[in-house]
């Protein structure tokens, strides 16, 4: 993601004949000011899994929270300061990435173990509130990147013959966390679990 950069008002010269001063002054052995952190980057298009028709296409990274994100998560998400990116092909294939900065490292932990219960309990709650769904939950384990990332798999079928195959994750670095969806129509067996697994990988690896 570009760093934005804020230009700064020019300083009157005595003003900055002081500052310099000030500077002169301080002892050679000061400690020099921390670096401030960078914000967290994001996946690129071609940092998805590759789809065999259709290049993907990224769009910008916006505050908030994706309109398409899966339901089961949107409850637990608002409050926090989210980032998100979303991702097309020309066919029926989406992903989305959604970093949150917390900023306390123990908070980040408990919103990351939210995330995951959300999805492993989100086929059983999608089944409760709609009778003619019918879904299914697969965990595909951990990934040993940072403090860690799992990642998901959920299948959604309807009465009427829709279906939809979708695969998650959940990774945090410190104080962020950010969570990847990809989805398209489909079952288990049109998830590329492996390829989704590296860009988990790498997702949380750029976070900073």
């Amino acid at each position: 993601m570009p760093m934005r950069t804020r230009a700064g008002a020019l300083l009157a010269v005595a003003v900055t004949g002081l500052a310099l001063g000030a500077t002169l002054a301080a002892p050679a052995d000061a400690a020099p000011e921390p670096a401030a952190r960078t914000a967290p980057k994001f996946l690129s298009a071609a940092e998805l899994p590759p789809h065999p028709s259709s290049a993907w296409t990224a769009g910008k990274v916006t505050d908030g929270v994706p309109d398409g994100l899966l339901s089961c998560l949107r409850d637990t998400l608002p409050g926090y300061d989210s980032r998100y990116r979303e991702f097309r092909t020309e066919l029926e294939t989406g992903a989305h990435q959604l970093t949150v900065v917390v900023g306390d490292t123990s908070k980040a932990k408990a919103l990351a173990t939210r995330l995951n219960k959300d999805i492993r309990t989100c086929a059983t709650r999608l089944e409760q509130a709609d009778p003619e769904v019918d879904a299914e939950h697969r965990d595909y384990g951990r990934l040993p990147v940072e403090e860690g990332a799992r990642v998901h798999g959920l299948h959604i079928g309807t009465a009427w013959g829709a279906t939809d195959i979708r695969l998650l994750s959940v990774g945090r670095d410190g104080g962020t966390v950010t969570l990847v969806e990809w989805g398209q129509m489909g079952d288990f067996d049109d998830a590329p679990v492996k390829a989704f697994r590296k860009t988990t990988a790498i997702a949380v690896d750029k976070l900073y």
